[in-house]
Parts: structure tokens; C-alpha cells; sequence
């Protein structure tokens, strides 16, 4: 999009934003019908998001792997073979009908995994004996409690000499190179000679190597939101990014460390926080734009009830979150704040952010209480219960969805989805909460 930015109010922003939603770059719509059910999805979304009534209630699963299991293939099989998730999530998008779709960026690339020796998540059939098993993520501390100082200095030479090292295996090498912010004058010299090294040189090697594979999935994930951008299907989400502590939490020190950051070093923590807070915010930006769609996922992962108490989720989680909520809301980029655990006692914080601006997920949480206190401010996803979508009936299902439109559909603000992603659950549920949606949701 060839728009100054610079010169809009974030109203104006956030209206281009929709604008190129709307027209989704280099998509051809097999019919005239499945462009007018484009933007009538898109228009439904966008009257729930701004807390206006639609015509009827939105339907947005955001599913976890379960397309692999719903057309009878392996984890392992769609991590490896595009083609095969593209055929996976196609037969799911087309069965389940929704309002918007997820696209098979979420399977990931083992591929790309395997070529730099990525150690934070496990494959299935490869690390995991279960090929139809969901991929694990594995904390580690890749930045010691000590490096605070070192990261908080120069975090882009912290990225590249030590986390990249310790979290990939084939990039180990990189822990020789210098600071590059030493390479002033004939300074140069010093700066180049470890990339003569043979070690240097063949992780500098790898790194190639999965771009390459990165851009063959990249086209692949591309291809795939065309087709179903021309079936008439929207993209949900336009980017991800992070609330800056789980950024830390999650990459660096990992949940023990961080936690226990907030009790034996808490200034350095917050100083960090404060320098990561930018580089969430840039993610979210630069991400949505460049995917000509306003949706930006911020999955929470470190902030719900019993990780922390109320006053350090004021103090190391919500201050930075809400930075980013509002500059991401000032760039015309919508947050999808995507809340993980119980946030019943977190909603006094969560309503102070712009209205109609924010659309929040909810795993568990009163959602009565969400209604009395968000009902007015931002449209509310999620809480139906994954027991109910595992163990539970069709009819258990289409109730729950039912008491959840009468209690938070009232006057708009709802969106339908599942309180989490999710793998093998039985598919006659996943309809039934998208039937019981179209069902009992029209206004």
C-alpha cells in the first residue's frame, strides 16, 4: 500500500486498512457470489468489532491443528508437505464454513526447523515418538539472569551472537563474529575475519538454506489465501506479536526465570520491558500492513490469575501490553488480544483501552461479568469450553453457544469461538458450534 501514514488520524488509518481487507491483492473470486460473501463477511466482522449489530453473530474458529486430523493426516505429515496442508485446511475451511478462515501458517515448516536446529519446538515424529501428536514448545533459559545489562545495551547484537547460538543448533558458530557496532573505520577487518572461519561459514550456510525453504513456504501460505480469499473466505489474522514480557518470558529467560526476575531484579526486568515494548509494536505495524489486513493476534501467554499477583501484573504485564494495544489501535491495526487462563480478575484493567477498537479472546473468564464491564468497550471471542467440544455432545455444544449469544451477543460485541485451539476434537462438535452460531446468532 502506497499510503503516508504520517499524514492520517488513526480513524483514517484503520479505515485503509479495511479498505485493502477488502481488496485482497492479486485474488481473482471464482464467482460473483463469492466476492459479495467476501465482503459480507468482512462487513459482519467489522460491525462486531465496533460494537455495532450485525446481521448476524461471527464465526471465528481459531483452530489449533485440528484441519490434520480432520482429513486424516499426521501433524507430522502437514509440517512437512505444503501441499498436503493446503488440501487439510482447504476441506476444513469448506466444511466449517466460517466467517474467517486460519491458513496453514500454523502447521509451521519442520522443514525450516530442521535446517537451523531450532531447539524450542518439538516435531512430531521426530522429537515425539507420536506423528499425530501437537508440536511442543520447550522453554529454556537462553539469556541468563545475569546478561540483563548485555541484552538491555545493544538487543539486536544480544539476538545475534548469543540467543541465536543457544536456541539453533547450526547457528551456533555465530557466538564468534564480533559486535557489529564495533566495525567503525579500519575497524572492519577484525569485524570480517570470523566469517572466514569454516564453522562461521557453514552456519552462515544454514541460514540461506532455510530461506530459501522459508520463501518456499511462504508461497505456499500464499498460494493457499488466494484460493481461499477467491472462494470468498477473509484471512483472520494479519500478523502476530507479543506482549513484550511474554516476548522475554517466552524466548529468553523462560516462565521460572522471568518470574522469578520480577522478585530478585525487578528494574532490570522493567528496563527490558521498556526497550522490548518497541519491537512488539513495530511487529504488530509492519506485520498488518504488509499482509493488507488489520487484525493483529497478541496471544497472551504469562499474564492470567496464578502467575502473578495483581499488582505485578499491573506492574511487568499490563503497563507495556496496553502500550502496545494503543499504539497498534493509533496505527489503524486492530489488537486481537488473545487472553490464556483465567482473566476474570483481570478485567478492570482491560477495559481501559480505546472503544470498538479491540477485540479480546477468552479462554476462561465470568462471562457475565466480561459482558457488564466490556459489553460497551471492546467485542468479546472465545470461553466456549474445549471439554465441551472433546467430551461433550453436539447438543451441549449448540446450548453453550446459545447462552453465550443471549448473555454477550445481546446488542452485538460477539464473536463465536472456541476458549482455545484446538487438535483432535470430535468434528460433529466444531459444526455444531458453527451451526448453533448461524442458527441462533441472527439479529
Amino acid at each position: 500500500m502506497n499510503i503516508n501514514w504520517e499524514e492520517l488520524s488513526s480513524d483514517e488509518r484503520l479505515e485503509e486498512m479495511f479498505r485493502a481487507w477488502l481488496s485482497p491483492e492479486g485474488v481473482e473470486f471464482v464467482s460473483p457470489e463469492a466476492e459479495e460473501a467476501y465482503e459480507q463477511r468482512i462487513t459482519r466482522v467489522r460491525d462486531a468489532l465496533q460494537l455495532r449489530v450485525p446481521d448476524r453473530v461471527p464465526y471465528i474458529p481459531l483452530y489449533g491443528l485440528f484441519p490434520a486430523h480432520y482429513a486424516g493426516m499426521t501433524v507430522e505429515e502437514v509440517m512437512y508437505d505444503y501441499d498436503k496442508a493446503h488440501q487439510a485446511w482447504k476441506k476444513t475451511v469448506l466444511a466449517l464454513d466460517p466467517d474467517l478462515y486460519v491458513n496453514i501458517s500454523i502447521a509451521y515448516s519442520a522443514l525450516v526447523f530442521e535446517l537451523i536446529g531450532y531447539k524450542q519446538i518439538k516435531v512430531p515424529g521426530k522429537q515425539l515418538a507420536d506423528p499425530k501428536a501437537t508440536y511442543q514448545f520447550i522453554e529454556d533459559e537462553y539469556m541468563r539472569a545475569d546478561e540483563y545489562d548485555e541484552f538491555i545495551a545493544d538487543p539486536t547484537d544480544f539476538m545475534l551472537r548469543r540467543y541465536y547460538p543457544r536456541a539453533f543448533s547450526e547457528l551456533e558458530p555465530l557466538q564468534k563474529l564480533l559486535p557489529l557496532r564495533t566495525g567503525m573505520w579500519t575497524c572492519w577487518f577484525d569485524l570480517l575475519a570470523p566469517f572466514g572461519d569454516p564453522q562461521v561459514a557453514e552456519a552462515l550456510d544454514s541460514l540461506v538454506r532455510a530461506g530459501q525453504e522459508l520463501v518456499k513456504w511462504y508461497r505456499a501460505i500464499g498460494k493457499f489465501d488466494k484460493e481461499m480469499q477467491g472462494l470468498g473466505y477473509p484471512n483472520m489474522l494479519g500478523c502476530l506479536t507479543f506482549a513484550p514480557f511474554d516476548l522475554i518470558g517466552d524466548s529468553l529467560r523462560g516462565t521460572r526465570g522471568i518470574m522469578l526476575d520480577m522478585l530478585r531484579i525487578p528494574d532490570k526486568l522493567l528496563e527490558a520491558l521498556e526497550k522490548m515494548t518497541p519491537f512488539a509494536i513495530e511487529i504488530g505495524i509492519r506485520g498488518a500492513r504488509a499482509a493488507r489486513n488489520p487484525m493483529a493476534l497478541i496471544p497472551l501467554h504469562k499474564g492470567a490469575a496464578g502467575f502473578m499477583s495483581d499488582e505485578q501484573f499491573r506492574t511487568f504485564y499490563w503497563a507495556t501490553l496496553k502500550e502496545l494495544i494503543l499504539a497498534l489501535d493509533e496505527a489503524g491495526v486492530i489488537p486481537y488480544v488473545y487472553t490464556e487462563g483465567d482473566y476474570t480478575p483481570r478485567l478492570e484493567y482491560l477495559v481501559d483501552v480505546p472503544k470498538g477498537k479491540v477485540l479480546y479472546h477468552f479462554e476462561t473468564v465470568d462471562i457475565y461479568k466480561a459482558k457488564e464491564l466490556l459489553g460497551d468497550v471492546a467485542c468479546i471471542s472465545g470461553n466456549v469450553p474445549l471439554s465441551s467440544l472433546q467430551t461433550g455432545t453436539a447438543q451441549q455444544v449448540k446450548d453453550y453457544v446459545k447462552e453465550l449469544i443471549d448473555v454477550v451477543g445481546k446488542g452485538g460485541g460477539l464473536m463465536v469461538d472456541a476458549a482455545a485451539g484446538f487438535d483432535d476434537v470430535p468434528p460433529e462438535n466444531v459444526k455444531a458450534m458453527g451451526d448453533a452460531t448461524k442458527e441462533y446468532g441472527v439479529y
